[in-house]
């Protein structure tokens, strides 16, 4: 796995933040401790800091509005809400689609696979971003059958936790042969996702013979004997702070090389869990930037 030189995140300008910290919010984050769980064992650092325990808890938690990128109402995107059926899933779903306003030809599809609170403004930022790529983009809503993404991200952690897995990956193959419907699509499908997206990119790769591409961020292996199934061409993120995920990726990478997989993965030095996104503190611009790059050089080297 290649490193790339560590690089200081310019959003983190307010908070010492301690490894520990980090460990701490990513526990929160991904559903391992409850909010009131946080804040106990947050004490020591908010005091630290000199603020309180939801005084941290806001500082490290999204800022939607500062991060946009791409408004919705960018006139050279054209947004809409979809909805098709998962008879094996959900029986239905709901996604976000975003494309140039002024294609000229067919487009890729690339299919872009949320973090564990649902379809966000953030995710539909990066729908948005990759439409400006000159690509079509879907980003379903795995809450969807749950009344979609509340507008909160705790209520969305608490929603996301309710779901039923195994019908929630059935929904993302139904998303995914539903991109390849989406009128003006050239045929060709990609996906992208971030943390639970990126574990879901690579489920995706596994199952879905059609994926040409796969850039999965700090995401979760398929299961072992499932890697073999692998066609799509990856470029694989990982943060080097980030050992939950890390640890498996030695027999990933082994299932990978055995299987004669085209993938590259890279680790970004200095980095946290979640690096790629800008809405919050653990957002690190130069490794983003960079990873962000590789994914796209991707997309446009297999699916043009």
């Amino acid at each position: 796995m290649t490193q790339p030189a560590a690089r200081v995140s310019p959003t983190v300008t307010t908070l010492e933040i301690d490894p520990e910290l980090w460990c701490l919010f990513d526990q929160y984050v991904h559903g391992d401790i409850d909010r009131r769980g946080f804040l106990d064992r947050a004490t020591r650092f908010a005091t630290a800091a000199g603020t309180t325990s939801l005084g941290l808890l806001a500082a490290l938690s999204p800022d939607f509005a500062r991060a946009q990128k791409v408004p919705p109402t960018d006139p050279r995107v054209k947004t809409e809400s979809v909805e098709f059926a998962s008879p094996a899933g959900h029986g239905k779903v709901r996604a976000y689609v975003a494309r140039p306003a002024q294609a000229s030809g067919p487009l890729p599809v690339v299919l872009v696979v949320h973090e564990n609170r649902g379809l966000n403004p953030h995710i539909e930022d990066i729908a948005r971003r990759l439409a400006l790529e000159n690509f079509i983009a879907i980003a379903p809503d795995a809450l969807f059958t749950l009344g979609g993404y509340p507008g909160d991200e705790d209520k969305a952690r608490d929603l996301f936790g309710k779901l039923d897995q195994a019908k929630t990956r059935e929904d993302f193959l139904a998303a995914a042969a539903h991109a390849r419907t989406l009128p003006g699509n050239n045929g060709k499908l990609g996906a992208i996702g971030f943390c639970y997206g990126g574990g879901m990119v690579n489920f995706l790769a596994a199952r879905v013979p059609e994926l040409r591409a796969g850039a999965p961020f700090y995401g979760a292996p398929p299961p072992a004997e499932e890697v073999s199934r692998i066609k799509a061409e990856l470029v694989l993120a990982y943060a080097d702070n980030d050992e939950r995920i890390n640890a498996a990726w030695p027999a990933y990478e082994a299932g990978l090389k055995t299987a004669g997989v085209k993938y590259e993965a890279f680790k970004y030095a200095g980095t946290q869990h979640g690096f790629n996104n800008d809405t919050t503190p653990r957002f690190d611009a130069a490794a983003a930037q960079q990873a962000w790059g590789r994914a796209l050089a991707l997309f446009n080297r297999t699916l043009r």
